[in-house]
C-alpha cells in the first residue's frame, strides 16, 4: 500500500514541477443586447508552487524507501 502511495505522490510531483500551473478555460458574456449577445474565452491559471511539487516527490520517495524494508 505505501509503495502505491508512493508512486502516485513522486508522479504527481513529477507532474506539478513540469506543468507549474492548471489552466482552464471560462466564457464570459461580453454584449447581451436583445437577440444580440457576443461572449469571450477567457483562460485562468492557478499557479502551482515548486514547493509543493518538490514535497510530494520527497514524501514519495520516502513512502518507497519505507515500503522497500518493511517487505525485506
Amino acid at each position: 500500500m505505501l509503495k502505491i502511495v508512493g508512486i502516485i505522490l513522486v508522479a504527481v510531483g513529477i507532474l506539478a514541477l513540469v506543468m507549474q500551473g492548471i489552466t482552464y478555460t471560462t466564457r464570459e458574456k461580453v454584449v447581451d443586447l436583445g437577440p444580440i449577445q457576443a461572449s469571450a474565452d477567457k483562460q485562468k491559471t492557478i499557479p502551482l508552487s515548486p514547493i509543493l511539487g518538490v514535497s510530494a516527490l520527497v514524501v514519495g520517495a520516502g513512502l518507497l524507501v519505507v515500503g522497500a524494508t518493511k517487505k525485506a
